[in-house]
């Protein structure tokens, strides 16, 4: 979803540098998967297909944050006077 985003930290030989993969369009997501070695973080479209893809080593990684989008509230439903029902009368 559109503001999904995912922080890197990397240990860049006694300083740490920080890459952030961000899902820049509507519909699309950031999904993180660990290999042997390797971290990789991808922007994903809705089918699947990745548009950009981010790999570092595990042994180098410091932190990954993931910031899920903010999700629109479930509606509540609207509250009824007493004495009113859903049924039709016939």
């Amino acid at each position: 979803m559109r503001g999904d985003r995912v922080e890197i930290v990397i240990d860049a030989g006694g300083t740490a540098r920080t890459y952030e993969v961000v899902a820049t369009r509507a519909g699309r997501r950031v999904e993180v998967s660990y290999g042997r070695s390797v971290v990789e973080v991808t922007e994903l479209t809705r089918s699947g297909t990745p548009v950009r893809t981010a790999r570092f080593m595990s042994a180098r990684v410091l932190a990954l944050i993931e910031h899920p989008a903010d999700r629109p509230a479930a509606r509540q439903p609207e509250a009824r006077p007493s004495g009113q029902s859903d049924r039709v009368s016939p």
